[in-house]
């Protein structure tokens, strides 16, 4: 059992948590100044003024000297698990190749996927650990983690089984997605027929596996169509497999209304966005979720958080950790330039990283706020003066410890 106090400030206090937050509620971010927080059986105990601190030897305490603490940041967009890097590609991208273009010459996403393919699952197990590990110790409570790089079944369930370890091992809760369709692989001459080739040999063993969580799909240009995207989410509904799709990074072509149609828990990168796409998320239960590491990495369009919230609509944060486009898994980064290039204020990013991101891998009773009886994974910051210096001082580490499912982070874990 640990007991904090002394917080200056207790971010994200709610009695009971909403599933997530739209418009003008994201600038509602609840603080209980001048406070405590107690861990029981790694989960929120209890909270509550110094006023009223609870004296109890039973307790590890755990003196925050007037520190902030927040829940931890809830990645809901990631593709940790992968071998090597690309940053030869990083290098062609700074003499002007485009992404496509990389992609084009059997770069991108073939070129991880044939890697990890000559990549044992054990050491593709240490890979990921290490990212893992360090992603943590910046702050990330959650995270979900998408095959992809596999493209053969073999290779993907070797994905898949690594990500479900690596929640295992680390007491992280983690939320797995399937995505073959993440380029068509060379042996297949057109998506549609890979396309078919996933619904009819490896989707049947994937669900049978119990390994993932939710479906995805690279519906764009150049990748996969939207019928494509029509037939593989329509396959994967009747398994029961929600989908979380990658949509509109390059192009807007109507990707968001079909994920909407198909009740998709959120649609990923938005860098491209219509009034079309807007009206198809209105009175929908589909989270838009931004990447802004990826905005930065690629030089292309930031989502246009402004005019989503502005709506009236919800809006998520995530890394899309990644060797080829954001090879970042730094959610106070993310945070950041959501500030900074998404003109969202403090408030907004903060609920976007958390309750938001929570429900965009479907944890919102479990991570996201300071709610009695969910998960005690939780951010101490360093003394500083508000909640809005951590992105407004975004060269520097402001965080002093992290705390996942009620245990202390240290060096070795």
């Amino acid at each position: 059992m640990i007991i904090i106090k002394n917080i200056k400030g207790l971010v994200q206090v709610r009695e009971k948590s909403p599933k997530y937050l739209s418009g003008a509620q994201m600038q509602e971010l609840p603080v209980l100044e001048n406070a405590w927080i107690s861990l029981k059986d790694g989960r929120i105990y209890d909270f509550g003024s110094m006023d009223n601190y609870p004296e109890n030897d039973a307790y590890e305490v755990i003196d925050a000297q007037g520190s902030l603490v927040l829940p931890a940041w809830c990645d809901s967009h990631t593709h940790l698990v992968y071998a090597g890097n690309r940053e030869k590609e990083f290098e062609l991208r700074l003499k002007g190749a485009t992404y496509q273009e990389i992609a084009a010459a059997g770069g991108g996403i073939l070129n991880s996927a044939k890697t990890l393919q000559n990549t044992s699952e054990e050491e593709l197990y240490q890979q990921s650990a290490a990212r893992l590990k360090a992603v943590m110790h910046m702050g990330t409570g959650a995270i979900e983690i998408k095959s992809g790089y596999g493209l053969e079944l073999e290779a993907e369930m070797r994905m898949l089984r690594v990500a479900r370890r690596l929640g295992e091992t680390f007491n992280i809760p983690v939320r797995t997605s399937f995505l073959a369709a993440h380029a068509v692989p060379e042996s297949f001459e057109t998506s549609g027929a890979y396309v078919a080739h996933i619904i009819d040999e490896m989707l049947p063993k994937v669900v049978e596996s119990g390994l993932a969580d939710y479906i995805d799909i690279f519906c764009e240009d150049g990748y996969f169509s939207l019928n494509d995207t029509d037939q593989l989410l329509g396959a994967a509904a009747a398994y029961g497999l929600r989908p979380k799709i990658h949509v509109n990074q390059f192009t807007a072509e109507g990707g968001v209304a079909l994920g909407v149609d198909h009740n998709a828990l959120s649609v990923d990168h938005l860098e491209e966005f219509t009034k079309a796409d807007l009206t198809a998320l209105k009175g929908s239960e589909t989270m838009a979720v931004a990447l802004p590491g990826c905005s930065f990495f690629l030089g292309i369009p930031y989502t246009p958080a402004r005019r989503i919230i502005d709506a009236g609509l919800p809006l998520a944060l995530a890394t899309d950790y990644n060797p080829g486009s954001a090879p970042s898994g730094n959610m106070n980064f993310v945070v950041s330039a959501a500030c900074s290039k998404m003109k969202m204020t403090p408030q907004e990013a903060i609920n976007a990283a958390t309750i938001n991101g929570a429900y965009a891998m479907g944890l919102e009773n479990e991570v996201g706020s300071i709610t009695k009886g969910k998960r005690a994974n939780l951010i101490i910051t360093e003394n500083i003066p508000s909640i809005g210096y951590l992105p407004y001082s975004f060269g520097q580490n402001h965080i002093k410890e992290v705390i996942i499912g009620g245990q202390r982070l240290n060096s070795s874990n």
